[in-house]
C-alpha cells in the first residue's frame, strides 16, 4: 500500500496522521490527494466509508491559508449536520499541525455564537448550504477569500434540494478557486454542477469492490397495521443493532416510544430532534446504550454508522432510490445483513411495483422470524417465502 509521506503529504501532517495509526492511503486517497494537492480541480466518485474524508482532507490541510476574521479561505459543503461534525472532526487535527482553525456551521445551534467564531477568525469552514446561506445574507461571513472548496455527497446535495444554494454559495467565492468535489455518482444534477464549477477536472471513480460487501437478505414481510410495533421489537430482539425507517417524524417518535414500552431501547432521531438531541442518539447508539434509531428518511441522511444488524422499513420506501439508500445502511465492511420490509395488506400492490423497479423478486409473504434462529446478530437468513437474496446497487451516498 502506498504511505502518505510516497504521496508528498508534508511531513507536519504525516505525523498528525500518524499519531492517529494513519500511514497507509486508502484507493480513493492514492487516486486523489496528489493531483488535489497539485492544485488540480477535481472530481472523486466513492462510496460512504472509503475514506474520502481524508481524501480531501488533507489537501485542504495543506493548501488552506490563514483567513481574516469573517473571510475564511477555504470551505467545505456537505449535505447535513452530522456529516459536518464528522468532517470537521477528521480534518481539525491535520489543520492544526499547521496551526489553522476548523468551525462547523449548519441548523439548529446559536447563530450568534457562529458570528463570534467568525468574528475571531476562521481558516477552514465546514458548513452546511442552509445555514451558511443565512451567515452570508446577515454579512456575517465573506467568501471572496475562499480560494479551495470541497462540494462533499454531492449526490445527497441534490437528493435534498439543496444544489440552487449551493450554487449561489459557490458564486460568492473567489473566481479562481480551486474545486474539489466528491459524491457517489457523478451524472445528472451533479455533471451539471461539475461543468459550471470546475476547470478541466481531473477524475477518479473507485469502483464498488462486491468482496467488501456483505450478504444482505432482503424480506417482505405482510403485517397488519396494528401488529407492525410487536413484530418490530421480535425482530430487533433476533437482531441487532436496528434502524428502524417511519414516513413521518410523528411515526418516528411514536414507534420510539412503543418500542420502549416494550423492553426495547430505542431513540428517535428526525429534523424536529434538536441537534443535542441527535448527537445524543446517534452517541447512545454507536456506544450500544440504544440498540435501535427509529428515523426518518431525510434524517437518515445524516447517520454513518457501521455495524448495523438489520434495517426495517416499518412504512415502506417510497421510491427504488430511497429503499437503497435506507438498505444500505446494513451488510457494510464486509458484514452480513438483514433487511425486512413491513408491507400492510393496503400497501402490497406499491410495494411489488418497487421490487418491479428494482429488479428483484416480486414476493411478498408472511412473517418468519423462524428464519433469524438463534437469537444471534448477524444470522445467515435461510430462504424463506418474502426472502430476496440479492445485493442492491450501492446507495448514492449511502
Amino acid at each position: 500500500m502506498t504511505t502518505f509521506t510516497e504521496l508528498g503529504v508534508p511531513r507536519r501532517i504525516s505525523r498528525a496522521l500518524a499519531k492517529r495509526g494513519l500511514t497507509a492511503a486508502f484507493p480513493i486517497q492514492s487516486l486523489t490527494i496528489t493531483d488535489a494537492m497539485a492544485g488540480r480541480d477535481l472530481c472523486g466518485r466513492a462510496p460512504t466509508g472509503s475514506g474520502k474524508t481524508l481524501a480531501f482532507g488533507i489537501p485542504l490541510a495543506t493548501l488552506a491559508r490563514k483567513g481574516a476574521p469573517r473571510r475564511p479561505s477555504a470551505l467545505v459543503l456537505v449535505p447535513t449536520r452530522e456529516l459536518a461534525t464528522q468532517v470537521a472532526d477528521a480534518i481539525r487535527p491535520l489543520a492544526q499541525a499547521r496551526n489553522l482553525h476548523v468551525a462547523c456551521f449548519y441548523g439548529g445551534t446559536s447563530i450568534g455564537k457562529d458570528r463570534q467564531r467568525l468574528d475571531r477568525g476562521i481558516d477552514i469552514a465546514v458548513a452546511c448550504p442552509g445555514r451558511l446561506a443565512d451567515l452570508t445574507q446577515r454579512g456575517f461571513v465573506d467568501l471572496r477569500d475562499v480560494r479551495l472548496v470541497v462540494v462533499d455527497e454531492a449526490d445527497r446535495m441534490a437528493d435534498m434540494g439543496f444544489l440552487p444554494e449551493v450554487r449561489r454559495l459557490l458564486d460568492r467565492t473567489h473566481a479562481a478557486r480551486q474545486t474539489l468535489l466528491f459524491s457517489a455518482t457523478l451524472d445528472g444534477d451533479v455533471d451539471v454542477l461539475i461543468s459550471r464549477y470546475q476547470r478541466n477536472p481531473v477524475r477518479h471513480e473507485l469502483a464498488d469492490v462486491e468482496d467488501e460487501k456483505g450478504d444482505v437478505q432482503h424480506f417482505f414481510w405482510t403485517t397488519p397495521a396494528q401488529a407492525r410495533v410487536d413484530l418490530t421489537a421480535d425482530i430487533v430482539r433476533s437482531v441487532a443493532p436496528a434502524i428502524v425507517f417511519t414516513r413521518t417524524k410523528h411515526a418516528a417518535d411514536r414507534v420510539a416510544r412503543q418500542l420502549g414500552r416494550r423492553g426495547v431501547a430505542a431513540a428517535a432521531i428526525h429534523g424536529d430532534r434538536s441537534q443535542k438531541q441527535r448527537e445524543r442518539a446517534l452517541a447512545d447508539f454507536s456506544a450500544r446504550r440504544i440498540t435501535t434509531l427509529v428515523a426518518t428518511d431525510v434524517a437518515a441522511r445524516g447517520i454513518h454508522v457501521d455495524d448495523v444488524g438489520v434495517v426495517i422499513h416499518y412504512d415502506p420506501a417510497g421510491t427504488g432510490k430511497d429503499y437503497v439508500h435506507r438498505s444500505g445502511r446494513t451488510g457494510r465492511a464486509g458484514a452480513d445483513g438483514v433487511v425486512v420490509t413491513l408491507v400492510a395488506p393496503d400497501k402490497t400492490g406499491d410495494v411489488r411495483a418497487l421490487q418491479r423497479a428494482l429488479k428483484m423478486r416480486q414476493a411478498v409473504g408472511p412473517a418468519r422470524l423462524d428464519t433469524m434462529a438463534d437469537g444471534t446478530r448477524r444470522t445467515g437468513v435461510a430462504s424463506a417465502p418474502g426472502v430476496v437474496g440479492r445485493r442492491l446497487p450501492a446507495p448514492a451516498g449511502g
